[in-house]
């Protein structure tokens, strides 16, 4: 009776580890399917985090270089040309003043964009808001025009001989607003679309 008893659990004693691999196994495969399971899920949550960081990070850096060129084109526009022109004097001016034509002012704004590798014909024109006010008593009378420059262009919107401080009971300061947008692609897995990044830059004018 006891060698059974001892044989029976001898062989109980055996068996263990099989079982116990067994289900080492089962817990194995449990364990890759969750794996599996989690990645699907986390995977494409961070390739939208990426990709939003790449595209914010992108959209801020053209943000900025047409903030640049507007800056670049408001200077060229509010100086007379003797105090901004090249070593040949301008012979393109706005008519009944010193200062440069919108020509200039535009090639100016397409060089910034250009030197920034930012594509110059995707800019559009874009109104200031609230409408500028022509300053009183300045000559020539203030004006806003669509101006266009060497082609491939595009138009952007320039005001002239403009009241900056609109509203306030100070005295009116003139100046010039270059103002335009930008249609930056947005390009997604399954849609694309354009996101229009705006650039407005006032200048007091100079004598």
């Amino acid at each position: 009776m006891n060698s059974a008893s001892s044989t029976g659990a001898g062989r109980g004693a055996g068996s263990s580890p099989a079982l116990e691999c067994s289900g080492r196994f089962t817990c194995l495969r449990g364990s890759a399917g969750a794996e599996i399971v989690e990645a699907a899920v986390v995977l494409p949550v961070l390739f939208l985090l990426l990709f939003s960081i790449f595209w914010f990070g992108r959209a801020f850096s053209i943000s900025g270089s047409i903030n640049h060129a507007a800056r670049e084109g408001a200077r060229i526009a509010a100086v007379p040309a003797c105090a901004s022109c090249s070593p040949t004097p301008t012979t393109c001016l706005w008519p009944g003043s010193t200062l440069p034509c919108d020509q200039a002012v535009v090639d100016t704004v397409n060089n910034a964009l250009i030197a920034a590798h930012v594509d110059s014909t995707i800019a559009r024109p874009y109104s200031p808001n609230p409408a500028p006010q022509a300053c009183p008593g300045a000559v020539p009378a203030g004006v806003c025009v669509l101006a266009g420059g060497t082609a491939p262009t595009h138009e952007i919107n320039i005001c002239r001989n403009v009241v900056l401080n609109q509203g306030s009971t100070s005295p009116p300061v003139c100046g010039v607003i270059v103002s335009f947008q930008y249609a930056y692609p947005l390009t997604r897995p399954f849609s694309s679309q354009t996101i229009d990044l705006k650039a407005q830059v006032e200048m007091r004018g100079e004598d």
